[in-house]
């Protein structure tokens, strides 16, 4: 049992010296508050210290948080949690409980999963009757042969078609006119009885794949039926649990999850929603009269083979599980402005390196959009449409992402953006990037170049995130060549043959490509906190489109811009 004196943490040392928070931490895109920070060294030094859990990270990590609270009687400490569940579990860590325990559910949540269980066993065993497979593939041999035969029918009527042609057109020159009628009327006859043919064939086969197919349905069917009554029992059952979770605000509002989601993009709570950290968190701190001040939320562990998390590294709050629950829970807080909605290029200079009546050519700024975003108009687009107002065509023909700075090409012509577009297309169009990397990579790689393929897909719960997926990603290749290393960070030049969202980024982070992060990296690495200088912040991503060579779409003539990088 979790009370407020098992779960509210004192800090070990005087923090007297620390300013509270004014406002709530803006939980989707933050910098932790140094009490935070403190906290979540605290817990990191409990965790570091728990040989067991250890053993768990090194298999696999997982999301931790701390939040700053304000007890009634004015004592200011922390609550601590983490996303899902632990293997391992030591009470002794004082971790806030789950909202919603499901292991010590009512008898409705064990007998309806037993049934379930009972469907998956039933499914199981149906699956494996080797008569599926055998009936399978004698079907996948009819239809083979089917296709083989029609296939070489087909085949003999274009021979028949071509010597009738011929006939027909050597009839037509040494025949008399009835014996030219009887001999066409011949001829129309075997072309009627070709098609025939076909038809009885295709009548033939027909009938031996519809009984084939009813031989395999009658044991496949058994098992749709069965998948779809556990579909069915399945979401009821989870939507009992999500209506289970009941979430609190500060004015003492519940609602549960099925509610929330009902407004969202998607209205169907994915797995594991309200099981995060953030939510834990809060719902502890209302339950026990604590004034919510700060959090924040760091990985621990082994990063997963898809995402790229890095160890002690601090993130927002997920928003396709959080955002419609923290949207609810912070309701009636004063919080953080959301600086996603601050204009990075406010004040910034869109440099033009060359321009004639059919291009120009940008040196766009870090932090700086290429086409206008949801929140933010002020963009590269924006900026040449005023420039260039007679301009025709959309002008993008690519984008570099917003963090990342270099040279992009634009279309003044509808023509030159065609030829532009096909030219990205055939990847004709050369690009090579510079990029810093948080430290020195693996010695075997320091001297060398290499190739990296890692396909990516967008993270549906947590954008603009990327996510490295071999089932669904899509194909993103990049070639890089170790520079020069500069205090202890590696210098590279990067070649994407693909043009996929975040893919430098992902191929530099990702433990399967360089396995080292691009400094500044918010998404994929440390961002702008430097771990090892006192919260100094670095004051870009280190990823710049430093070279492009293309071909003038109206001249065709060859050309090469260069524009070193600032940092």
């Amino acid at each position: 049992m979790h009370t407020l004196e098992t779960c509210f943490n004192s800090f070990k040392q005087s923090i007297t010296d620390y300013n509270l928070p004014k406002c709530f931490t803006f939980p989707f895109c933050y910098e932790p508050h140094p009490l935070c920070l403190l906290a979540a060294e605290e817990l990191q030094n409990q965790l570091s210290n728990h040989q067991l859990l250890q053993q768990e990270f090194e298999q696999s990590g997982k999301m931790f948080g701390v939040l700053l609270v304000k007890s009634a009687n004015g004592d200011i400490g922390y609550l601590k949690a983490f996303s899902g569940k632990l293997r391992i579990y030591d009470e002794k860590l004082a971790f806030v409980p789950p909202i919603v325990n499901i292991d010590n559910q009512s008898d409705y949540f064990l007998g309806e999963n037993l049934i379930i269980n009972q469907l998956n066993d039933k499914i199981e065993t149906l699956v494996a009757n080797p008569k599926i497979d055998e009936y399978q593939q004698v079907l996948n041999l009819i239809f083979d042969q089917q296709n083989a035969q029609l296939d070489q029918h087909r085949n003999q009527m274009t021979l028949n078609r071509q010597t009738r042609k011929a006939k027909r057109s050597q009839v037509r020159d040494n025949l008399a006119d009835d014996d030219l009628a009887e001999c066409l009327k011949l001829l129309a006859k075997e072309s009627v009885h070709d098609k025939n043919q076909l038809r009885d064939l295709k009548h033939y086969w027909a009938d031996l794949i519809d009984d084939a197919q009813k031989k395999l349905l009658l044991l496949t069917d058994e098992i749709t039926l069965i998948q779809n009554k556990r579909k069915r029992l399945s979401t009821r059952l989870q939507t009992k649990i999500f209506k289970q979770y009941r979430l609190l605000n500060s004015s003492g509002i519940e609602e549960d999850l099925v509610e929330l989601f009902k407004s969202a993009p998607y209205p169907i709570p994915p797995a594991g929603t309200g099981d995060c950290a953030a939510p834990k968190l809060l719902q502890y701190a209302f339950q026990h009269n604590l004034k919510p001040l700060a959090m924040a939320e760091f990985w621990w562990g082994q990063a997963p083979k898809s995402e790229i998390r890095q160890h002690k590294k601090f993130y927002g709050a997920c928003s396709g599980k959080c955002q419609p629950i923290l949207t609810h829970m912070l309701e009636g807080m004063a919080i953080d402005d959301n600086p996603l909605l601050v204009n990075p290029a406010q004040g910034k200079e869109l440099k033009i390196v060359y321009q004639d009546d059919d291009i120009v050519v940008v040196d766009k700024p870090c932090e700086f959009l290429s086409v206008p975003g949801k929140n933010i108009k002020d963009s590269v687009y924006l900026r040449i449409k005023k420039l260039f107002p007679q301009a025709s065509g959309s002008l993008i023909v690519h984008r570099l992402d917003m963090s990342t700075s270099g040279l992009m090409v634009l279309a003044l012509t509808k023509r030159s953006q065609k030829n532009l577009q096909q030219q990205f297309i055939n990847r004709t169009i050369k690009k090579r990037y510079v990029a810093l990397l948080e430290g020195e990579i693996e010695k075997k790689l320091m001297e060398g170049q290499g190739e990296i393929n890692l396909p990516l897909r967008g993270d549906f719960y947590d954008r603009p995130r990327q996510l490295v997926c071999y089932e669904h990603g899509k194909h993103a290749k990049t070639q890089w060549q170790v520079i020069d290393v500069i205090n202890g960070k590696t210098k590279l030049y990067l070649y994407p043959e693909t043009g996929r969202t975040h893919q430098l980024r992902i191929h530099c982070a990702h433990f399967y490509g360089l396995n080292m992060p691009i400094l500044g990296d918010d998404l994929y690495g440390n961002g702008s906190v430097d771990s090892h200088s006192s919260n100094k912040k670095t004051q870009r991503l280190h990823l710049h489109a430093q070279k492009l060579t293309l071909s003038h779409p109206v001249t065709k003539e060859i050309m090469t811009f260069e524009v070193d990088a600032d940092f």
